[in-house]
């Protein structure tokens, strides 16, 4: 009995990942077009065009319904973040949007205020003058409003935010899933792949953020 439970168990999860797909291709003139316009990229950033990768993923929406995103990373982790979000995929969890920031004209604030999950952006550092990890193509945004980037004194900007500055689990909705503790499974992925958590900083929280 526990056998063909364990069969039928590994057949459903090869089934939902024979479902994933994901292409990983280098910057085309569309996408260039589309990264000047929507203010993401200009000459003066620090990483070159041609050393970032264009992805497109699937992925699990908040309804439940598969969906393609798209994404942007350094050439270096381009492999491993279709691997991670493949195992993402596999278990179901849901991200409510994954849209280029450049759809959003570059603004970090409202690619997080529309939920989107993002990786690269050519901008300075939370609070700082330096350049994002987004800045190389190394660090993703995950689901923003259920994950917020929390100051020293407890502020959060993003007013829908508000309801997930407690760090628990309250229920099965897509919504609640998405929100990521130290223990989630999800997070665990990422740290599998070297992936560090913004979770797990000791003075700010950036409860969305991985980076490398």
């Amino acid at each position: 009995m526990i056998k063909s439970i364990l069969i039928i168990f590994i057949l459903f999860q090869t089934s939902l990942y024979s479902q994933y797909k994901s292409s990983i291709s280098k910057i085309s003139p569309q996408i260039k077009k589309r990264m000047l316009k929507g203010n993401s990229w200009k000459k003066s950033c620090p990483v070159h065009l041609n050393d970032l990768r264009y992805l497109k993923i699937t992925h699990y929406d908040f309804d439940g319904n598969t969906k393609v995103g798209e994404m942007i990373v350094h050439k270096n982790v381009a492999s491993e973040v279709t691997k991670i979000f493949k195992e993402l995929y596999g278990m179901k969890y849901p991200i409510d949007k994954m849209k280029l920031v450049s759809s959003y004209n570059g603004s970090d604030w409202k690619s997080i205020e529309s939920g989107n999950t993002s990786a690269f952006n050519c901008r300075s550092a939370t609070g700082s003058k330096k350049w994002s990890k987004h800045s190389y193509g190394k660090a993703i945004d995950i689901n923003p409003i259920q994950n917020p980037y929390i100051s020293r004194k407890g502020y959060i900007s993003h007013k829908e935010s508000y309801k997930y500055k407690k760090r628990v689990h309250r229920n099965t909705t897509a919504a609640d899933r998405a929100l990521l503790l130290k223990s989630d499974r999800a997070t665990k992925i990422f740290e599998n792949y070297g992936w560090k958590w913004g979770g797990d900083w000791k003075n700010v929280k950036d409860y969305q953020h991985f980076s490398k």
